[in-house]
């Protein structure tokens, strides 16, 4: 019996994950190759079309047929598939990528903001399918945030919905790239708890418990902190205090049932959690406060690319 399936993609500005992704969510291939921000257009679609070759020869092997593609991308993903701005990976930048994957793929296509796809992926298939409208937030380079509201993935007028790393927590504090002051994502990414610790090192405010000089990383922090390096342990509070600053005024406006938390500080959820809930708790009115959970993501580095799947799926399966 030939089974429907569908192709999920999560480009990103380091790396091109596919997978061949079955109704349940089931991966049954995959394909992975390294990306590269200085690299053209021209060679990035050369990856693609190898990916592709490699999961429809697999799919026609164990008896799929492939219904549709999606993809998840960073940056701000028009309804269209218009890519306004992606600056991880310029070679997708300012083009209608679900156009020209139907013409490479000659399938149906849907794109997506990556947050928006891994939020939907929780959705479909993780964390987020015991709750109808929940906020997700990926905490890595930078904070991103991708929004289900009573099952549907919220994405705006225009699509570009979601931008929850932009959210202002401190109105004259640290520049952003993107032109504001104070944004979350210069508080609670990974990117700014590593800087947080290097920036009061440089100031003798801060001596790693185990005498560490080196330059440190977020993972360098989990550990020092779950080894009793209580300031270790305050630079992941604090990140976790703006988040849940940030997550109270989303709380207020929209009644959430649900903050999900994935990116690579995930792996520190225990060290943020507490933080996050206090905050939240402080700051938001009680009944949507006392509604509001925190939990972790339970696809990991799978979301992306199984919310692009579920994306083609539901968009275009019959």
């Amino acid at each position: 019996m030939i089974r429907p399936a569908f192709i999920g993609m999560d480009i990103g500005g380091t790396n091109l994950r596919m997978g061949l992704v079955d109704e349940a969510g089931t991966i049954h291939c995959r394909f992975r190759q390294k990306t590269d921000i200085h690299e053209g257009r021209a060679a990035f679609y050369e990856k693609l079309a190898e990916g592709l070759g490699i999961l429809r020869e697999h799919a026609a092997q164990t008896g799929f047929h492939i219904v549709a593609v999606g993809a998840g991308v960073p940056g701000l993903v028009a309804n269209d598939g218009h890519i306004h701005v992606s600056v991880n990976l310029p070679a997708i930048d300012s083009i209608n990528l679900r156009n020209d994957l139907e013409r490479i793929s000659g399938l149906p296509a849907t794109v997506a903001n990556d947050v928006n796809a891994t939020a939907y992926g929780e959705k479909s298939f993780g964390a987020g399918r015991e709750f109808d409208s929940f906020l997700m937030v990926t905490l890595g380079t930078g904070v991103g945030g991708g929004l289900i509201l009573n099952g549907r993935l919220w994405t705006g007028i225009d699509g570009v919905a979601g931008e929850f790393g932009h959210v202002t927590v401190e109105p004259q504090g640290t520049p952003c790239p993107c032109g504001n002051r104070g944004c979350l994502e210069q508080y609670a990414s990974a990117t700014a708890i590593a800087s947080a610790a290097q920036d009061a090192m440089m100031g003798g405010r801060y001596v790693p418990v185990d005498g560490a000089g080196t330059l440190l990383t977020t993972q360098d922090l989990a550990r020092l902190a779950r080894e009793g390096d209580g300031i270790a342990a305050a630079f992941f509070a604090e990140a976790g205090r703006y988040l849940g600053m940030a997550t109270a005024s989303i709380a207020n406006v929209l009644n959430l049932e649900a903050l999900i938390v994935g990116g690579g500080v995930a792996a520190s959820f225990d060290l943020i959690r507490g933080s996050i809930e206090r905050e939240v708790r402080a700051r938001a009115f009680p009944i949507p406060a006392q509604r509001l959970v925190v939990i972790r993501c339970a696809l990991g580095d799978d979301g992306g690319l199984l919310g692009s799947a579920a994306l083609a799926r539901d968009e275009f399966h019959i």
